[in-house]
């Protein structure tokens, strides 16, 4: 099988947005169910849930910004590039057949 960097780095990206979601939730759940045990409620694991949600949604949002911002960055970079060499290849030549 042939080694396909492009996909292996989706799938590590799939992984991190799972991660950057459910870490919060599972944290606030945990968190609202033993302070619903100290405290004698019982509505607190769903309010520090949804804040929990909330939290992990946010993460998620600022981890999908920083990477289109990153390759919107390296794709400018790159264009950038490309059209200077066509313009040094235009003057190239022109130089050649002045």
């Amino acid at each position: 099988m042939k080694f396909n960097r492009s996909v292996y780095q989706a799938l590590t990206m799939i992984g991190q947005f799972g991660i950057n979601m459910l870490v919060p939730v599972f944290i606030c759940s945990f968190l609202g169910m033993f302070l619903d045990r100290k405290l004698g409620t019982n509505f607190l694991v769903v309010i520090l849930f949804f804040v929990g949600a909330v939290a992990g949604g946010y993460n998620v949002y600022r981890f999908a910004r920083q990477i289109f911002q990153s390759e919107s960055d390296q794709s400018a970079y790159l264009h950038k590039s490309r059209r200077n060499r066509k313009d040094g290849n235009r003057n190239e030549r022109k130089d050649y057949q002045d």
